[in-house]
Formats: C-alpha cells, structure tokens, sequence
C-alpha cells in the first residue's frame, strides 16, 4: 500500500509505504539519490505524517547503486547568502521527528551513504549495512560541518575522538570500521541484504510495540537527563506498558505455556 497523503507529486523523491504493521521509507531518486530540496521537503512531510499516524516499525531503505550521495551542493551556495540558520534548524526539526517516533526505526544502507543520508541514518534506533557499505560525512570538501545533528549523534555513538576523526578527515568509513566503533549496530552480506534488512524490521514491527516505545522514552530519558532522570520516569512508564493488553496475553502466556511461547502482539 502507497501512502498518498501526504502528497509527495507524481514522482516523488521519496515514497511511503506499508507492509503489514511496517512502514517502509524509501529514497527514490536513483542513481545518486540526491538530497535536493525536493527531497528534503518531502521527508518533513513524511515525518509529519509519521508522528501523526506512527507506525509499529519503521525501515528506511533506498533504491540505486548507492544510498545517497548526500546534500545537494547548490544549497549550500544559496545558503552562503542568507537563511542558514533558518534552514537547518528546520532540518533538525525533522531529524528530532524521526529519532522520536515511538516505534523501533531502522536504517538500512546496501551502499555507499553521505552527508544528509548518513545524518539520517543516525537519528535511528539500529542501522544496518552491507558488508560492503560506505559511509562519511565529509562537509570538509565544502569547509563546512554536518549540520543536520550527524556530529553529536555520531559522538553520542562513538565518542567524541572517534567523530572528531570522521568529521574532520571527510574520508570514507567502511561499515565494518563503523561496526567496531558501534555505529553499525548489525551487518550483513550484500547478496539478500534488502530482504534481510526487511525481515529484521519486521520483527520488530511484529514485536511488543508498547514496550519499544517505553523503551525509547527511558532512553531518551537517559540521552536528556542520565540514569537519575530514567530513574524518576521509571515507574510511571511501566506502569504504561502495564496496563497494556499484549502485555496481560504474553503474561498469561508465560504462566500457561512457558517462556518459549508464541504469543501474538496487536499493538496495543
């Protein structure tokens, strides 16, 4: 099913569309899959549409050889004049949509992902790449800085010498490079890595969908506050998931069947 409200025009950059209780994001604008202000402008509409209509999972793919190969350079010479500020904190607005959606977000990169891509990719709770993925924020070609959250969301990943370094040299990291630094949560080999990428979303979309999202609000408690402030919204967020119905079958479930059960959960 394609989403077709938001209108995205009759050939969108990017399209939404579901599989089951997954939504699946797709950037469409082969073969560099640029991020013009088309396609910027069509991923705030998809991210409004998300927040309003949250799906149990979301997976970000692409079509093409590559993933992205970033930001349109034309911006950043219309930029140089005025409305900078103005623009990227609008591109921040979105970034902080996707990374606070209450569903599990997963970013699946089969191929090389630059500047804006990668910044995306960043804001999701697990990224995903092909063995032979590449990645880089390399803004100092253009002796600018990523500026769509990528520096602070890499630190808060791999540390602050570790984004230092990857900013500052603007070379090409491959995925496994990035897997032992913990930005790659999981790879996979090329051949059948969309539909592994799909599967491993889907079982999250699948999953207890209440319980990810008090997941995500106790880690965002710890990104903005530390443990003591997990800590003090603890209690109130269990209490949430609690009350849920997947949580009471999967309970009656353990207690009837053993851990092993297979029980299945609605959402709700």
């Amino acid at each position: 099913m394609t989403v077709t409200d938001p209108p995205f025009g009759d050939t969108p950059p990017l399209r939404l569309t579901f599989d089951g209780p997954l939504a699946v994001l797709t950037i469409d604008r082969a073969p560099e899959n640029v991020f013009d202000r088309s396609m910027l402008e069509c991923w705030g509409h998809a991210l409004e549409w998300l927040t309003q209509n949250p799906p149990r999972a979301l997976l970000i793919n692409a079509i093409g050889r590559v993933v992205s190969t970033g930001l349109d350079v034309t911006i950043l010479d219309e930029l140089s004049q005025y409305g900078a500020e103005k623009f990227w904190a609008e591109q921040l607005t979105m970034i902080k949509a996707l990374e606070d959606l209450p569903c599990p977000t997963v970013f699946a990169a089969h191929g090389l992902t630059l500047t804006a891509a990668f910044e995306i990719s960043l804001a999701c709770d697990f990224i995903l790449a092909a063995k032979t993925a590449r990645f880089g924020l390399v803004e100092r070609r253009v002796a600018f800085i990523p500026s769509m959250g990528g520096v602070q969301r890499l630190a808060a990943r791999a540390g602050r010498n570790r984004a230092a370094q990857l900013v500052m040299t603007g070379e090409f990291y491959r995925a496994r490079v990035l897997a032992e630094w913990g930005v790659v949560d999981s790879l996979f080999d090329g051949a059948g890595f969309a539909d592994q990428a799909r599967a491993y979303a889907m079982r999250l979309a699948l999953g207890p969908t209440a319980a990810h999202a008090a997941t995500k609000k106790v880690l965002a408690a710890v990104r903005d506050g530390g443990v003591a402030a997990a800590d003090a919204v603890q209690p109130r967020i269990s209490e949430g998931v609690a009350r849920t119905k997947d949580h009471h079958r999967a309970v009656t479930a353990f207690l009837t069947e053993g851990p092993l059960h297979e029980t299945e959960y609605f959402g709700h």
